[in-house]
């Protein structure tokens, strides 16, 4: 009877441990899977991977806004949403430009799906197009390298509209730093 209550002690403790190891490899594999749909979520919204941060170097040619409505250094609150965590960040202006902003619709150089309606690509950032606007619907290619795959890409203008854009450095409202993020238009900003 002795040996018969410590194999059954022995086998509750094996069980206990079991379930115990079990149980932590599943909360692992959550965070684990959490974090990938929060990634591949991520992804979805912009239909792309996007580099948010830049170098803050801008296109030659572009023209400083002389009179911009959020001046270099003031702070507005973001209204877009090209990614994940960008809508109703604090955003710091860090440069302002009067130009013509595009959406553009590409097939990326490095394999990833086709990006359609890509916010934004400015005029200055399209090949050898000079100064004037370009009609919905006419074939450029890119020089900007938002993202992987951009740079050197064909692309189809979708819509086009002049005003001021600005360069951004904001904390997403997921926590990620992003510093001289390209680009945001007027109007998707907001005094605080």
């Amino acid at each position: 009877m002795i040996g018969g209550i410590h194999v059954a002690n022995k086998l509750i403790i094996w069980m206990f441990t079991t379930t115990a190891i079990l149980t932590l490899s599943a909360c692992a594999g959550n965070d684990n899977e959490k974090s990938s749909q929060e990634e591949a979520s991520s992804k979805e919204m912009t239909g792309h991977n996007m580099n948010h941060s830049g170098t803050g170097e801008v296109p030659k040619g572009i023209i400083k806004a002389e009179n911009p409505t959020f001046p270099v250094g003031n702070t507005a609150i973001i209204q877009a949403d090209h990614m994940g965590g960008m809508k109703g960040a604090e955003a710091t202006i860090i440069g302002a430009y009067d130009t013509t902003v595009y959406t553009v619709s590409y097939t990326p150089t490095n394999g990833e799906e086709p990006v359609i309606n890509h916010k934004w690509v400015i005029q200055e950032e399209l090949e050898g197009v000079g100064k004037e606007p370009i009609e919905v619907g006419t074939e450029v290619k890119i020089i900007a390298d938002h993202m992987e795959g951009m740079k050197g890409a064909t692309a189809i203008i979708d819509s086009v509209e002049k005003t001021t854009v600005y360069m951004v450095d904001y904390i997403s409202t997921t926590g990620e730093k992003v510093t001289n993020h390209k680009w945001v238009t007027e109007r998707e900003l907001a005094v605080e």
